[in-house]
């Protein structure tokens, strides 16, 4: 990204654990005076990385181009375990005690998810249905029924494996759930499984190796960091 000297554009952070999207955001309407800010795809707590902030009017009408960019995660799954929520902070629902599953096995397995898939999305989500946010539901013990939606997996690689426990690289179309991927591999491979880590590094071309950890930034320095959103159309997918 260009650089720029006004206190419009945009911002690649490295989200920490524990801090929502929303905090990130919060923090920057502290440290900037500008209420106009948006990213461009939610991470949740658990989850640390990259995420592209839109700080100002101009930006936060642009949000869109990255919203549809691919992503890239590190991902983390616990075999043996499935929880209500997909991932290591819900509720356990299922205990597996069968055999450990083998490196072959898992490897025939993810072929499968390779490629465009059709993927349910979790009830514990921030996606809106009848205008009502799924979590919200999922939290007051409700479940509604959500419709398939077509994602693709473009590269999924093993990069670590000893059962239970499996490191993953993903890239992955926009509106993918890497808690629902984790879910149902656990289901394919018959033992359950469940996200125990993420880390998103890339949007489209953008990497975690251009990001900023939000501590760095201050109400003296942020303007630094800001930068022009010119390089969106280059840049708006993995190259193949």
């Amino acid at each position: 990204m260009e650089k720029i000297e006004n206190n419009t554009g945009f911002l690649l952070i490295d989200k920490p654990l524990g801090w929502t999207s929303y905090d990130i955001i919060g923090y920057l309407r502290k440290i900037t005076g500008i209420r106009r800010i948006g990213h461009a795809g939610t991470l949740d707590p658990l989850a640390s990385g990259l995420l592209i902030v839109a700080v100002g009017r101009e930006a936060t009408r642009q949000i869109d181009n990255f919203m549809k960019m691919d992503k890239e995660y590190l991902a983390k799954i616990f075999l043996g375990k499935t929880t209500e929520t997909y991932d290591r902070e819900g509720k356990i629902t299922s205990r597996y005690q069968g055999k450990k599953i083998t490196k072959k096995e898992l490897l025939k397995k993810l072929e499968k998810f390779k490629g465009q898939i059709e993927q349910i999305p979790p009830m514990y989500s921030a996606k809106k249905i009848g205008g009502q946010k799924l979590y919200k539901l999922a939290r007051q013990g409700v479940e509604v029924k959500r419709e398939p939606a077509k994602i693709e997996i473009k590269e999924i690689k093993v990069k670590k494996y000893a059962w239970p426990n499996i490191d993953l690289q993903i890239n992955c179309s926009s509106g993918t759930y890497i808690r629902s991927l984790a879910n149902d591999l656990g289901a394919a491979l018959g033992c359950g499984g469940y996200l125990k880590g993420l880390r998103r590094t890339k949007i489209g071309l953008f990497g975690i190796d251009e990001a900023t950890k939000i501590a760095k930034m201050t109400k003296d320095n942020y303007q630094k960091y800001l930068s022009r959103s010119g390089g969106i159309g280059r840049r708006a997918s993995f190259r193949s």
